[in-house]
This record gives structure tokens, C-alpha cells and sequence, in this order.
């Protein structure tokens, strides 16, 4: 069984995504998410709700602010920015080892390691951002079931 954690700013957008996608793709594993900048509580943004009905996935989301709790039951954390990366690894050094930008676990050395946010666009951004996680959840399963 494997504990992953998905964080991206408001926990509104990005991560409940992947999250949900990770549900959808793997269903044995244990996967959270949170935000840097949350409000605890919030439900997923409307976009996010809508391409998820789209594609046919239930994910009841309430918005959490991250925490050292959640860090430590975490056994990966990825993150949808470098600079969320970054933030966190400067806040708490003891998990830099199981910390990742989603991008950099799934494709390696690149220069491109964030996940555009779709926050206060237009549905076919949300789509557009649901498609890139689709692919990235999918190939950190993958990668993970192969370590």
C-alpha cells in the first residue's frame, strides 16, 4: 500500500485532480491532497467539478491546508510547481527525499516541471490541465509500481 500526497496552492484545482485520478487509476493506494495556501474546507473550484462529471469521476472534495502531519504519512509527495517544491523542502527538510514536482518524477530531467494552473479560467483549461495529469498520474504509476 502506498501513501501519496498531492499539493498544489489552494487544493481547489490541480491536486484535487490528481488525486481523484489516482483514485480512479489505482484504488488500492491511500492518496491525499492538500494546499500550501488553503482554506480548509473548500470544495474543489467549478471548473474542476465539471471536467471531473465529464470524465465520469466522483471525487467529493473538501479543500486542507498542508501540514507536517500529512507530510509525514506521506511515502511520496508531489507537488504540481517547483516553487511549491521548493517552499516545502525550505519548511521542512526531513522530507526532501520523497519530494517531487509531479512532472520531474514522471518525465525525468526536463526543464518543464510545473502543471499549469487552471484557477479562474475558462473550462477548456481545466480540460487541457486534466488531460496533462491523466497522463502524468498515469505514468507515476508506473513508475512507482516499478521501485
Amino acid at each position: 500500500m502506498r501513501n501519496i500526497l498531492f499539493i498544489c496552492t489552494g487544493n481547489t484545482c490541480r491536486s484535487p485532480m490528481a488525486e481523484a485520478l489516482l483514485r480512479k487509476h489505482q484504488p488500492d493506494w491511500n492518496v491525499r491532497s492538500a494546499g500550501i495556501f488553503a482554506m480548509e474546507g473548500n470544495s474543489a473550484s467549478e471548473g474542476t467539478k465539471q471536467v471531473l462529471k465529464e470524465n465520469d469521476i466522483i471525487h467529493d472534495h473538501q479543500s486542507s491546508m498542508l501540514t507536517k502531519d500529512s507530510l509525514d504519512w506521506a511515502d511520496y509527495i508531489f507537488t504540481m510547481t517547483t516553487s511549491h517544491k521548493e517552499t516545502i523542502r525550505n519548511q521542512y527538510p526531513h522530507v526532501a527525499d520523497k519530494l517531487f514536482t509531479l512532472k520531474e518524477y514522471v518525465n525525468g530531467k526536463s526543464n518543464d516541471h510545473d502543471v499549469v494552473d487552471p484557477f479562474g479560467g475558462p473550462v477548456p483549461i481545466y480540460r487541457e490541465t486534466f488531460l496533462e495529469l491523466d497522463e502524468l498520474v498515469r505514468g507515476l504509476i508506473k513508475k512507482v509500481e516499478n521501485e
